[in-house]
């Protein structure tokens, strides 16, 4: 995906994501599903299943280690690499990542997973297909940052941007 297929950003702040997540907590105990597990997508889904962890009480917390996003800021996605991938095919288990984009990884995962519930925060019309529950759609073409992605600093005033 090229980097100039986004044409805006949203900035998502730790208290939003938090507010999201136990958001997605309370739909997923609407479902009346148990999970035996939880595997997150590593990065972002690192960040939701601590929340999701907690908020549910599963004690048992793995992951899938995979690569799509190579590089810095505009990052192109490529094919989408697995790492590491937990035995079995996720039957009980709650699949969490924070966002699901193009669908690229998430397709990958499914694989993987085929049996496992797959649950986002954060969700793009390409990619919604493939999850089970989000709490929240992005536009295709927003960039989505995280708080561990950003950080604070000085904005001069508009009159003085000249």
């Amino acid at each position: 995906m090229s980097a100039d297929r986004y044409t805006s950003d949203v900035y998502v702040s730790w208290a939003e994501l938090h507010r999201d997540t136990r958001e997605l907590c309370r739909r997923l105990l609407d479902t009346g599903r148990e999970f035996e597990r939880i595997v997150a997508i590593t990065r972002g889904g690192l960040m939701t299943a601590a929340v999701v962890a907690r908020e549910l009480d599963i004690r048992l917390v793995d992951t899938i280690c995979v690569v799509s996003y190579r590089g810095g800021e505009g990052q192109e996605q490529g094919e989408p690499e697995v790492l590491k991938a937990p035995e079995g095919d996720g039957e009980g288990w709650l699949l969490l990542d924070d966002l699901v984009d193009t669908g690229r990884t998430a397709g990958k995962v499914r694989e993987l997973l085929p049996a496992a519930f797959f649950a986002t925060v954060y969700a793009k019309p390409e990619g919604r297909p493939l999850t089970d529950l989000h709490i929240r759609e992005i536009p295709q073409e927003t960039w989505v940052r995280f708080p561990w992605d950003t950080e604070l600093s000085f904005a001069v005033p508009l009159v003085e941007r000249g």
